[in-house]
């Protein structure tokens, strides 16, 4: 975003959202500061002469809405520098699985891959680890313009960004148009309780197996998941750097979790479910609502994938009843670059390609993910491409504590207890008990 506030799209600013990458807690979002922030934490350097950038280099990603958009990107891309060729090495669609593999590669002193995408909670891990190059050492102050400041800051890490964002995403209620209307239900639920209501009228007309799906493995997704009942109950994981997550609204969030189960409202191996499995479930005709990410609309309305083209909704995800704001879980992808990697230049070239207009125009009007370049926020073309364009201003983001280099550690104490409750293993109290007391120990003297 340049010094002066761009116009916004969709309400507000999807690029303005994004400063909740850099805090802990819940936060409305409907601010960010300007660019001139994001520069004084850069240092910059000057602008590298990219059309000398030659050979091959790796690049390190996972599925993209499972929809070809890498092959897409790359294609675009080396008709731009045919000096310069991208080998794509698969990664895993589970963010647990692909850092663990690229881990093991970088911190062996691999070369390769040379870019590699990761999640937007992953820079403080990295710049801890080593595994990424400060990149505002490398590139000058007005590449980081491009991107709101709260972007820049959720890939800060001891004042220097480790990562340049690619895109971002956010959770969204999906649901059956025609199955309500079959049921005379005539808007889809703002609350929980009435999603569970629905769902069970839904259930009892035989209108469809399953109410609602959702991400309830052990798994990053399941952190997302929790993060968004716990700030609807009023909870949160951390307060003033110390472990809070042991409360009355932790208990409420997670005992409506468990219920949605045991009641049947959502399938028993929900405590399995990721991304695909409650995507496939939904496209199948086989549930009325699902939670899922940006690329669910597309995904949905895609008739090789799905059984339910032209038949689905999409709205805010609910919240309990007396609450006024709907959360969602603010996620998204970086592009980091490996400390080993031998051609720098290209790297660069590639990275300054990915984040500019053409690619981010292509991600957001082919394949509907949310950009980061605040020139693309601006495009009519964008408006039109999916209405989760439209219902982002509704929603209240909520940001998981990632910029302590210890929250895979925290993030993992949630998803496996919490998964622990869900399937049965355990209480819903000794879970959140458990949740406490581990991230207490990861913390030590706090953050």
């Amino acid at each position: 975003m340049t010094n002066k506030k761009r116009n916004m799209f969709v309400g507000m600013s999807v690029l303005s959202l994004v400063g909740l990458l850099a805090g802990c807690g819940t936060t409305g979002g409907n601010k960010t500061n300007s660019s001139a922030s994001a520069n004084s934490t850069t240092s910059g350097s000057k602008t590298p002469d990219y059309a000398k950038a030659t050979g091959t280099i790796v690049w390190a990603a996972p599925p993209i809405t499972h929809t070809g958009v890498r092959k897409t990107l790359i294609k675009k891309f080396e008709a731009k520098y045919p000096n310069i060729k991208i080998t794509l090495q698969n990664q895993s669609f589970n963010t647990d699985t692909d850092k663990a593999s690229l881990t093991t590669q970088i911190e062996g002193g691999s070369s390769s891959p040379d870019v590699y995408m990761g999640d937007v909670v992953w820079p403080a891990q990295m710049a801890k680890n080593n595994m990424a190059v400060a990149l505002d050492t490398k590139l000058p102050k007005s590449f980081w313009t491009r991107f709101a400041s709260g972007l820049v800051k959720g890939a800060t890490y001891k004042g220097h960004v480790y990562a340049a964002p690619f895109y971002v995403d956010s959770g969204f209620l999906y649901y059956r148009k025609d199955l309500l209307k079959k049921a005379g239900i005539s808007s889809p639920p703002s609350t929980w309780s009435q999603l569970k209501k629905d769902s069970e009228i839904l259930q009892k007309k035989g209108l469809v197996k399953y109410g609602f799906v959702w991400q309830g493995a052990s798994y990053e997704g399941l952190t997302c998941d929790f993060m968004e009942y716990l700030s609807d109950a009023g909870g949160k994981v951390l307060t003033n750097g110390k472990p809070s997550v042991n409360s009355p609204q932790a208990q409420k969030a997670l005992t409506f979790m468990k219920s949605l189960i045991t009641s049947g409202v959502s399938p028993k191996p929900t405590d399995t479910f990721k991304e695909s499995q409650s995507m496939n479930v939904f496209n199948q005709g086989n549930a009325a609502f699902l939670r899922n990410w940006t690329y669910a609309w597309s995904n949905s309305q895609t008739s090789k994938n799905s059984k339910v083209v032209g038949k689905v909704g999409v709205t805010v995800l609910p919240t309990f009843k007396g609450a006024s704001k709907h959360y969602s879980t603010i996620g998204g992808w970086n592009l980091y670059v490996n400390p080993h990697s031998k051609n720098m230049l290209a790297d660069l070239a590639f990275i300054n390609w990915m984040t500019g207009t053409q690619a981010q125009t292509i991600l957001a009007t082919k394949f509907s993910e949310l950009p980061t370049n605040a020139t693309v926020e601006n495009n009519p073309a964008v408006k039109k491409v999916s209405p989760v364009f439209n219902i982002v201003s509704k929603t209240t983001f909520v940001s998981r504590p990632s910029q302590n280099p210890s929250y895979a550690a925290i993030s993992q104490a949630i998803y496996q207890n919490v998964n622990s409750a869900l399937s049965g293993g355990t209480t819903v109290k000794a879970a959140l008990k458990k949740v406490q007391s581990q991230i207490k120990n990861t913390l030590g003297g706090g953050l």
